[in-house]
């Protein structure tokens, strides 16, 4: 095999995990520059990459720059190109519900109910019903991290809240992360390699998962991508992974700066909430002692507890629909982001142990050694493995976030509907009184 330009190899996420002998799955001691090689030791400090060729990234101006940017068309074509996206193919479908609490002397906390449906040979039953706690989704992602380093892992809800800030036993909350725990587990599910792996299928069939032993199938396939290289200090990122860091960076900004002015907005609307609350209080009571005006002034005080419940609506969906939908991305960002450091770090291994063969070449004209071709075949698996989760993540992305958009549009079409047949209501009712007051001067 030539060592030279990388190959265009088809992506993992094509097959079965069954199939493919995935290079990092071989366990091998860790790879260190050869004695003529100098390498610059990194620090905390990320090492410079170059950008390669020109990517143009603006950074929208507008929130509604940013969701142009998103591309919210239907883009069925480029959807369609993804195999796993079709329910028909799909033989693992899994589904958490049901929260329940439960307290003892030492800890309090919550567990969900996970229900498993699927046909394939890998698993003993068709069906299988466990309960599993936060902390089991999250022995689950890091094994997943690790057994599966050049994969995008979908991330899980943030663990820990604000004490006095944020009740984790209240109902909103756990419903809350009861959606983000099932969006993790379908995720994981849909994906063509991540559900192959054995450590989910003990996750969904283990009636006791024994976190402290787990699996040590593939235990050593992340080592070598987390230690390898760190004393390297990498030339070129290609430009297609340039583009990619460098939209991750403007997504994540501009997604802070939506979540920030929305988290705002739903305080103001929570103060103006309390306020509309007691201004219609004042017309209720105002109605009780003036007979003449009760009807005029108890349809106002109606009209103020309309909106006030459609405000409360809207509220409700803004802080347990659109917000964590925006968190979920933003954490995203950070898994991707970590793939894209390991990738950087087989990359400048392969980079490294190819300079260092080379060297050795001139002096003494041995051939390439078969440890570089391993690592040229380990870069290349990861940036085709990166490729595909990309365009997975981009498919979905595109998805989430035109439902989201959808349904805060229809939120609040529905809160202004509400408002406007309230008030137009109150007119009838005034039309209505003023009318049996001129009936009644005549008679």
């Amino acid at each position: 095999m030539s060592v030279g330009a990388p190959r265009g190899l088809a992506s993992s996420g094509q097959k079965p995990i069954a199939e493919i002998l995935h290079p990092l799955s071989a366990t091998e001691e860790l790879l260190s520059p050869g004695p003529d090689v100098t390498v610059t030791i990194g620090g905390d400090k990320e090492a410079g990459l170059t950008n390669g060729t020109p990517v143009e990234m603006s950074s929208p101006a507008s929130a509604s720059s940013l969701f142009n940017r998103l591309q919210l068309d239907d883009d069925l074509e480029a959807d369609a190109r993804d195999p796993y996206s079709s329910t028909e193919t799909r033989d693992l479908f899994v589904t958490v519900d049901d929260p329940k609490k439960h307290v003892s002397t030492m800890e309090t906390y919550i567990t969900y109910r996970v229900s498993t449906k699927t046909t394939r040979i890998e698993f003993d039953l068709p069906e299988y019903c466990v309960r599993r706690r936060y902390q089991d989704f999250d022995w689950l992602r890091i094994k997943l991290e690790d057994s599966q380093p050049t994969h995008l892992i979908p991330p899980l809800p943030e663990k820990f809240v604000m004490k006095g800030v944020v009740d984790r036993f209240s109902e909103e909350f756990v419903e809350t992360r009861m959606k983000a725990l099932d969006k993790f587990l379908k995720r994981v599910a849909d994906h063509p390699v991540l559900s192959f792996n054995p450590h989910l299928n003990v996750f969904l069939t283990a009636k006791d998962l024994n976190k402290r032993q787990g699996l040590a199938l593939l235990s050593k396939v992340g080592e070598s991508v987390r230690h390898v290289a760190g004393g390297y200090k990498l030339r070129t990122r290609p430009a297609e992974f340039c583009a990619m860091g460098e939209y991750l960076d403007t997504f994540s900004q501009k997604l802070g700066t939506i979540d920030r002015i929305a988290q705002r907005i739903l305080k103001e609307q929570s103060e103006y909430l309390t306020e509309l609350r007691e201004y219609g209080t004042v017309y209720s009571s105002w109605a009780g002692s003036e007979e003449e005006l009760r009807r005029p002034l108890e349809g106002v005080a109606g009209c103020v507890t309309t909106c006030s419940g459609a405000l409360e609506d809207l509220s409700e969906n803004m802080s347990q629909d659109f917000l964590p939908v925006l968190r979920e991305y933003v954490l995203y960002i950070e898994s991707m982001k970590n793939v894209l450091r390991k990738r950087d770090q087989t990359q400048a291994e392969y980079e490294g142990r190819l300079e260092a063969a080379i060297l050795r070449k001139q002096d003494d004209r041995t051939p390439m050694p078969a440890e570089v071709e391993k690592c040229q075949d380990k870069a290349e698996c990861f940036n085709a493995d990166l490729k595909a989760d990309w365009d997975r993540w981009q498919s979905n992305k595109r998805q989430d976030f035109k439902q989201l958009l959808t349904g805060m549009a229809d939120k609040n079409i529905n809160y202004y509907d509400k408002c406007q047949a309230a008030w137009e209501s109150l007119i009838t009712l005034l039309q209505d009184k003023q009318t049996e007051d001129k009936t009644s001067e005549t008679n």
